[in-house]
């Protein structure tokens, strides 16, 4: 077995090095290869990451011409990796290298196809904690995640599974939406969570609303279809409510202005959101066919050599 330790990169001159040597001294007994990508850091990121791989054989470092962010640097990491096993770490220590052998052992033993870390008390401020939430729950009712299983950064990906992810050619990937559209084949394991020793998280407001768009618009076609049950429900109440108004004609006394004015524009607001969302869904299966999502995953063909 050999096991890829893919590290996106930010700003962590004062961390990169000791995490690197910590990797060295903790996976000594297995084969592996770190990854370090730096993604356009401002400080000497660059400069430490070119000597450890420089220093160590089995360091690998790819600098980013500008700042593409974490999902990006990530897949650029995975498409150079050749382990058996992919595993994503922070570059701020606040995952222990060590908990890296536990993610292994989960996943051999289950033979799952991807290992989740979770926390029994995260580490991370209540900003980040709070937007950690909202993704989790943005991507169960998008993606089909399971509520209880958190999404965390820190995860083992196994190498069939990465050679479809990698398959994503887009501007806009999203690690967890790609593993969901693959695989549920998905096991977890608690973890360590530390302190941030040095420098301040690169978690901002900004990339949480990055994310949640990207999420919303690029891996589900939820929004689209929203307009059938709205246009659906504006169309029954403006029906009933013209009917409503054509028996008050009949039998008196006769409806005012404004109410049949207003129940005429919610009825043919009903028909527009109705027809909106069938040209959506038009609209929603031709992304969908053009985001790179696989029709099927083969695990194993017994018409191949294992």
């Amino acid at each position: 077995m050999k096991l890829s330790v893919i590290i996106p990169v930010y700003n962590s001159e004062k961390t990169i090095r000791f995490l690197v040597e910590k990797l060295q001294a903790t996976l000594s007994e297995i084969t592996f290869e770190i990854i370090l990508v730096n993604d356009c850091s401002r400080d000497r990121s660059e400069a430490v990451c070119m000597q450890l791989s420089k220093t160590y054989y089995n360091v690998r470092f790819i600098s980013l011409r500008r700042n593409y962010g974490e999902f990006n640097a990530v897949m650029c990491g995975l498409n150079w990796a050749f382990g058996d096993y992919c595993v994503m770490i922070d570059d701020d220590f606040q995952n222990p290298p060590e908990e890296i052998l536990k993610l292994v052992e989960v996943a051999e033993n289950g033979s799952f196809d991807v290992v989740y870390t979770y926390y029994s008390k995260k580490q991370h401020s209540i900003g980040r904690n709070l937007g950690s939430r909202l993704v989790n729950w943005l991507t169960s009712y998008l993606l089909n995640k399971p509520k209880d299983l958190y999404l965390s950064s820190f995860k083992l990906i196994r190498k069939e599974v990465v050679q479809e992810i990698i398959k994503y050619q887009g501007p806009y990937p999203y690690i967890d939406g790609l593993i969901f559209r693959i695989t549920k084949n998905i096991g977890t394991v608690q973890v360590a969570h530390l302190k941030r020793e040095e420098g301040i998280s690169n978690y901002t407001w900004q990339k949480l609303v990055s994310l949640f768009l990207n999420i919303l618009f690029c891996y589900s076609s939820l929004p689209i279809r929203l307009f059938m049950p709205i246009g659906f429900g504006l169309f029954t109440l403006g029906f009933f409510l013209l009917l409503f108004l054509t028996v008050q004609w009949l039998i008196g006394p006769d409806p005012k202005g404004w109410q049949v004015v207003t129940a005429t524009i919610i009825f043919i607001g009903g028909i527009q959101c109705t027809l909106l969302s069938v040209l959506g869904e038009y609209i929603g299966k031709s992304f969908m066919a053009q985001s790179g999502q696989p029709q099927y995953v083969i695990k194993y063909n017994s018409e191949e050599p294992v």
